[in-house]
């Protein structure tokens, strides 16, 4: 039997209510904003997908005890809302809105007289992993926001409240362990959420409680590396790489009841990680725990999309743009090289330097814990979590775009969007027009309603060389890696351009290897690829095409190194899939030596077997990361003998 609830007391007395701690930028409404250009494309993909169509197809949402089935009741159906539900509403589709609310209906109908929400009976509730919990009350506040509807009166919101207020008798009885402890701090979201709404003293306690019962990852990092030189098959929560990757935000959400400094934590968290696992395009490895720096280690999918979400959070709370940059570089490198361009398939993990995805000799992969089909793409590679993950990426991205000040508006991540919402009380579109990061300028055009003064601040990445703006034929330098604001009394048509500029760079990795980059975009050799579709049943899910698993095996030559010559941008045409893997927007030119370099069980070594050229430098067109499948991202940096370079 549940508990009474414990009393919110501080030193005897009931402590007095705390002053809110307001967010940097504000989410719009997601009604407020409808994506444009190369960013409606992909989510039009997503929806025409694997991610758009799991409740048709995948038994673990299709049949799932969430909506009265069989199959997994647990984080499968929340994680697959968590995406489809803003999908379905920036697309503005009936049809996919309506399969989300079947979803949501059975969920409100589910819930338990006590407020407990997740389907399982009493008898299971000591044992269950009330992460589920919480990322249902997540999802039930996307809908709300979404939807922006009160079902019955104040029903998703009065469900939220029940919920929490249940989850604080269960867990102040029933401490938090396994995953519910590792992520605590997602209940945060919700919580803070209910509290801004019908604010009750009881909602600090309980972010209180699951603070002292979860995992406090600023301690246990400031003792602890969790560094396993040598070591393989090893698995922990503590260093879980989809754990780190939402815990970077765990001290931000609770700078909202706190006041702490919402960025010391992360920006100290994100440099360990860098400097010990850190890959090439900026993000860090896991298969599944932190695996060091080599480039043949692999990286979640679920971590991908949870650092994404940790760096809209940051941003939004602290302000700080550099998690702008953050969040663009990983959305465009490993988010959209994860994914297959037509979004119907996806890894559970991937590689830097990835020439082959067929299953590996049993004992061979370098992973740390996955298994040999890790790297492949398809259906559920090893394991269905990130099946039902991935589709949070893109449609959280588009949301956090545009964001509101106490002042007005900021462009917080750059990205073609349409904004129609209210500044000081009056209509205001906002549009950005741009192909960016494919190219290297953007447009944005204010349209008030009427002559209205506000401030619009437009963040300007840290990684470009120069940045200018241009409002009417006055023309600014800025800074890279800020926020430039500007205030004036904005009419109708008024235009504010702004051009970046980028050089390309190498960046030298531990392994003594270098990647190359240029702004957003860090760029690879791609390896002409031939896919072979699998179809197959285990465990009762079919796979079938165009939802069927692939191996993928080279076709063309991977073993190179950088040369010595100039690196040159090839501009494109913008494909059909913004990420396609036979046509990317854009290109850089460059000279690469040929190397002695072996490939074995389905991967090449970590490093050549000699950086000495086996012939003269080849002139090579190399792709964005995200446009590739089979790349080589990680080379030696070679002095090529004297000679006429081949075409």
């Amino acid at each position: 039997m549940e508990q009474n609830t414990v009393k919110w007391r501080e030193g005897g007395k009931s402590a007095p209510w705390k002053k809110d701690i307001s967010r940097k930028f504000m989410y719009l409404k997601p009604a407020d904003i409808k994506p444009e250009g190369w960013l409606r494309r992909q989510l039009e993909l997503q929806a025409q997908g694997l991610a758009g169509h799991l409740d048709l197809i995948w038994p673990d949402v299709r049949d799932s005890r969430w909506i009265g089935g069989d199959r997994e009741g647990w984080e499968r159906v929340p994680y697959w809302l968590d995406g489809f539900i803003p999908l379905a509403w920036l697309l503005e589709d009936r049809g996919l809105q309506k399969r989300a609310e079947r979803y949501i209906d059975a969920i409100l109908s589910g819930q338990q007289e006590d407020g407990w929400i997740c389907p399982c009976g009493m008898e299971e509730r000591e044992h269950y992993d009330v992460w589920a919990a919480f990322l249902i009350c997540k999802v039930l506040v996307v809908y709300q926001e979404c939807s922006g509807e009160e079902e019955g009166g104040h029903s998703v919101e009065d469900a939220v409240y029940r919920a929490l207020k249940q989850l604080l008798n269960h867990i102040s009885a029933r401490t938090l362990f396994g995953w519910g402890a590792a992520r605590w701090f997602e209940c945060l979201i919700p919580l803070l959420w209910l509290r801004e709404r019908r604010p009750e003293p009881w909602m600090d306690e309980l972010a209180y409680v699951l603070e002292g019962c979860g995992i406090d990852y600023e301690r246990l990092y400031a003792r602890l590396s969790f560094d396993r030189p040598g070591a393989k098959r090893y698995w922990t929560y503590l260093n879980h790489v989809v754990n780190v990757a939402m815990a970077l935000k765990s001290r931000a959400e609770m700078s909202l009841l706190t006041g702490e400094d919402p960025d010391a934590f992360a920006l100290d968290f994100y440099e360990k990680l860098q400097k010990r696992h850190g890959m090439a395009i900026g993000h860090f490895t896991g298969d599944e725990c932190l695996s060091g720096t080599s480039p043949l280690q692999g990286s979640e999918c679920c971590g991908v999309v949870e650092a994404m979400y940790s760096y809209e959070e940051l941003l939004s709370i602290g302000g700080n743009p550099f998690w702008g940059d953050l969040l663009e570089q990983t959305a465009f490198n490993g988010l959209a090289a994860t994914v297959s361009a037509d979004m119907w398939s996806h890894q559970y993990v991937q590689m830097t330097n990835q020439v082959e995805c067929t299953r590996m000799p049993q004992g061979k992969m370098p992973f740390n814990s996955n298994n040999e089909e890790a790297h492949t793409f398809g259906l559920e590679p090893h394991f269905g979590c990130c099946t039902a993950n991935f589709g949070q990426g893109w449609p959280k991205f588009a949301l956090s775009t545009v964001m509101r000040t106490e002042k007005g508006l900021a462009v917080t991540v750059l990205a073609p969007v349409r904004v129609q919402t209210r500044v000081a009380g009056r209509e205001v579109c906002l549009t950005v027009d741009t192909e960016y990061p494919f190219r290297d300028s953007l447009r944005i055009r204010v349209m008030p309603e009427e002559p209205l003064e506000f401030e619009l601040s437009v963040r300007i990445p840290g990684f470009a060389r120069a940045a200018q703006i241009r409002v009417g034929q006055e023309t600014r330098d800025t800074v890279p890696g800020s926020f430039y604001m500007l205030k004036r009394c904005w009419k109708k048509e008024d235009e504010v351009v702004v051009e970046l500029r980028f050089q390309e760079e190498f960046a030298e990795r531990p392994s003594g290897m270098w990647a190359l980059r240029r702004g957003p975009l860090f760029y690879a050799m791609p390896i002409e690829a031939e896919h072979e579709r699998i179809e197959y049943e285990r465990d009762g899910v079919e796979r079938k095409f165009p939802y069927c698993d692939y191996a993928v095996r080279p076709k063309s030559d991977w073993a190179y190194g950088f040369g010595a010559g100039p690196v040159r941008e090839v501009q494109a045409e913008m494909p059909g899939m913004p990420f396609d893997r036979e046509k990317p927007p854009v290109m850089l030119e460059t000279e690469m030596v040929p190397l002695d370099w072996k490939k074995e069980d389905g991967m090449c070594r970590e490093r050549p077997e000699s950086v000495e050229p086996l012939g003269a430098p080849v002139k090579k067109r190399l792709y964005p990361y995200g446009c590739t499948t089979l790349r080589m991202a990680e080379m030696p940096r070679v002095e090529a003998p004297k000679g006429q370079t081949k075409d």
